[in-house]
């Protein structure tokens, strides 16, 4: 190690000396606070590459330090309840998708379990944080006893964090790009649950970053296919020509937490860019 890190004085002791600094007319002017301190300046408008890099650096630190070296995904709908609640839903529709809350529960559930055997620093199970499907993830992976991830966003009505997600591993952002980053940065399998704009949002995003060869191919479920056959015509789009047809084996459908772990564990051409694959 190179004791040169260690000859200057660090941020940490200079934040607390400056707190015991006698109050006067400059010491208490807003010029005077420390620049990583001041909150002020650090939400200046100008300030925002600092604070888009910050949002990048500190989740992947913390994830450094705790030891995940990959994760699964699970995107899904925050409405969808879980089916003791399913009375409570809005409309009969979104009763009936409760199926895929337990669905999402038991598959986290196995997916954690799988990866506790192998020290559980693999393939831990990742969500948005909040409800519905997002909570039947980090549900599943808490009663497996393993840890699991949750990236929450700042919303003005809806998301506060679930109660099962890791407290380590519960994070807060405030840019949904940087957010989106790490959904996919340590990502070995994207597991898509019914849901809504913000669903189709991430699935849409996450299949052009693979389609496109800006990311490796990964396992990329989507549950529930009566579902997605109703909300998206894909065979239309081949038709049409806007897709080709080898972007329809991007993804494949599947209803049960089983048929989800043996689609990744038998995924044909993992790990391969777009560009590499026959036929492209």
């Amino acid at each position: 190690m190179d004791d040169r890190r260690h000859s200057f004085r660090d941020s940490v002791e200079d934040r607390e000396a400056a707190t015991h600094v006698a109050p006067s007319p400059q010491s208490l002017s807003p010029t005077y606070r420390l620049a990583f301190t001041d909150e002020d300046f650090m939400l200046r408008g100008e300030l925002r590459p600092v604070r888009l890099q910050l949002e990048l650096l500190k989740p992947e630190l913390v994830m450094d330090d705790m030891g995940i070296t990959s994760t699964i995904v699970l995107f899904g709908g925050a409405r969808i309840p879980e089916a003791a609640h399913k009375d409570t839903a809005a409309t009969p529709e979104l009763a009936e998708l409760s199926i895929h809350y337990e669905q999402a529960r038991v598959f986290a559930r196995r997916m954690t379990e799988l990866s506790l055997i192998a020290g559980g620093h693999e393939n831990v199970i990742v969500t948005g944080g909040g409800p519905g499907v997002m909570e039947a993830g980090n549900r599943g992976a808490a009663e497996a006893g393993g840890r699991s991830i949750g990236l929450n966003i700042v919303l003005p009505h809806e998301q506060e964090p679930n109660a099962y997600i890791t407290p380590e591993l519960c994070f807060n952002f405030h840019y949904f790009a940087i957010r989106k980053m790490h959904f996919l940065m340590r990502a070995r399998a994207i597991c898509i649950f019914p849901g809504g704009f913000g669903t189709l949002d991430e699935m849409f995003e996450t299949l052009t970053l693979i389609q496109t060869g800006r990311m490796a191919q990964i396992p990329f479920l989507l549950f529930g296919r009566p579902f997605w056959d109703k909300v998206i015509n894909w065979q239309a789009l081949a038709d049409a020509g806007t897709i080709s047809p080898e972007d329809l084996k991007l993804f494949r459908y599947v209803e049960t937490a089983d048929e989800a772990i043996e689609a990744i564990r038998t995924w044909p051409g993992a790990g391969l860019k777009r560009g590499e694959i026959p036929g492209r």
